[in-house]
């Protein structure tokens, strides 16, 4: 049962590598929005919390990395979301 968690945590946490690279590569995180990564972060800490409390192995490190990743877009944002937007020149 623990590795059928474990599986569809890497699942599911793994979703988030896509995103991660390509907001890193356009420097481009505008589409992503403030209140779903707080709403977000928020559910996945609660898991996380409820994971350690019950002693789940497997929500514990699905939803420990997942915040991971998060916290590492939510830092992205934060710092390209201050870079000036170029504008084409006419």
């Amino acid at each position: 049962m623990t590795i059928l968690g474990l599986l569809a945590g890497a699942l599911t946490t793994g979703c988030w590598l896509p995103q991660l690279l390509r907001s890193w590569r356009t420097r481009s995180v505008g589409d992503i929005s403030w209140v779903y990564l707080a709403i977000l972060g928020l559910g996945v800490a609660l898991w996380l919390g409820y994971g350690l409390l019950t002693g789940d192995m497997a929500i514990i490190f699905a939803n420990g990395a997942t915040a991971a990743a998060i916290i590492v877009l939510s830092c992205l944002k934060a710092s390209f979301d201050r870079q000036p937007v170029e504008t084409a020149e006419r």
